[in-house]
């Protein structure tokens, strides 16, 4: 069955598209992935997203976006997508060997937080280890935290997690930083912050109930290892956008991120819009992804009503 549009990924952006492009009787097809709602479903409590005064938790702020969309008709599936062709339209897309066809394509394929890849690290995403200062930096008011990285992240972060917490501490696994000069002398001289070169984490220790206590630190130029208190760890190694799918078929820039025309989420093929995290690397919050949603939506309308004309 040949589709108005197909949404590939979910997401405050992809849901919101899908919003709009029911209400605008596209009946829009959606494929959420491998992480239906994206990040804000390992988020616990989102204090950011207005409407809510007194907060949500991100799965449930995803399961209300979904209702609403499948009110006005969006069909969501639980299914990745594995396969596109652009090449020809309509455009395909593959679900294993399930083929769907559709006259345009909205990707929210957002984008992954790198991680250290610890065990610990997983159990406790959400209960005091966080990739979002922006997002929970409020939570830990009068805390000390760390923050993992040595780019213009985490000095960003780590400088933004001054106004909350009570000592920030950068650990970073070499003994120079990466960051641009600026952001570097814009840490540096914050009194509330301190580093710890040449140091990785090994294990961070806490409880779901409890939130984090502790960390296990080693040192990278000696056999040195230690504990290192704090009530929470902020990761700021860089996303990773979820663009493997498109690779030699969309443009992306030097970090994977796709490229859309400025002022709009059209991609460089006709017909295929991009929104939410994939697309952007500045400002990565749910309220931002859910406009750009907004907009890829009414980018498709225009779109398809131009081809029929």
């Amino acid at each position: 069955m040949n589709r108005k549009v197909i949404i590939i990924g979910s997401g405050p952006a992809g849901l919101t598209a899908a919003l709009y492009t029911a209400r605008a009787n596209l009946n829009p097809l959606v494929f959420e992935g491998s992480q239906p709602g994206g990040q804000l479903t390992i988020t616990t409590d989102v204090e950011n997203f207005p409407g809510f005064p007194d907060g949500i938790m991100g799965p449930e702020l995803m399961d209300l976006f979904r209702k609403q969309a499948e009110r006005f008709g969006a069909e969501c599936h639980f299914e990745h997508v594995t396969k596109v062709d652009f090449s020809k339209k309509p455009y395909n897309v593959w679900v294993g060997d399930k083929n769907y066809q559709a006259e345009s394509i909205i990707i929210a394929t957002g984008a992954t937080a790198k991680m250290l890849g610890l065990d610990s690290e997983k159990e406790l995403m959400g209960f005091g280890v966080s990739a979002c200062a922006t997002c929970d930096g409020f939570f830990f008011k009068d805390k000390k935290v760390l923050v993992v990285g040595g780019g213009d992240s985490a000095m960003e972060e780590a400088t933004y997690l001054t106004k909350f917490a009570s000592e920030v501490v950068i650990v970073h696994r070499r003994e120079e930083f990466r960051a641009s000069k600026i952001m570097i002398d814009r840490a540096m001289n914050n009194p509330k912050i301190r580093v710890l070169w040449n140091s990785t984490i090994d294990e961070i220790m806490g409880s779901q109930e409890k939130g984090v206590h502790a960390v296990k630190i080693n040192k990278t130029d000696s056999d040195e290892s230690f504990e290192e208190e704090c009530d929470g760890v902020f990761m700021a190694i860089g996303h990773k956008p979820n663009t493997e799918l498109f690779t030699d078929i969309l443009k992306t820039d030097q970090n994977g991120y796709l490229v859309t025309t400025n002022g709009s989420t059209s991609t460089n093929i006709d017909g295929v819009f991009a929104c939410g995290d994939v697309q952007d690397h500045v400002y990565r919050q749910a309220v931002t992804a859910a406009g750009s949603g907004c907009m890829s939506a009414i980018d498709a309308e225009r779109y398809l009503e131009s081809i029929a004309d």
